[in-house]
């Protein structure tokens, strides 16, 4: 059950990372998660890095890991506009 919450909750933090990014007509709800997903393994290793608690997978769902994964979503959809396009928008 735990997996399908993570799932949910990650879909949720690509799809509001893809409407800040402006990237939402491009996304569908499968790339939304996935960029959930990825936006959120990429926060939690960015915020051990800076030694900010509550990224990790472990530390269970918080609104500290809810905002790491969500500034971490949008770090990746930054990433790939750079390469997409040639800027971030």
């Amino acid at each position: 059950m735990s997996f399908i919450i993570w799932l949910i909750i990650g879909g949720i933090i690509g799809w509001i990372a893809s409407l800040i990014m402006k990237t939402d007509a491009q996304q569908g709800v499968f790339l939304n998660v996935v960029v959930g997903i990825i936006g959120a393994l990429l926060g939690g290793w960015l915020a051990g890095m800076l030694g900010i608690g509550g990224g990790s997978i472990n530390d269970g769902i918080s609104f500290t890991s809810i905002l790491v994964s969500l500034i971490g979503a949008i770090v990746l959809l930054a990433i790939v506009n750079l390469f997409r396009r040639g800027r971030v928008r």
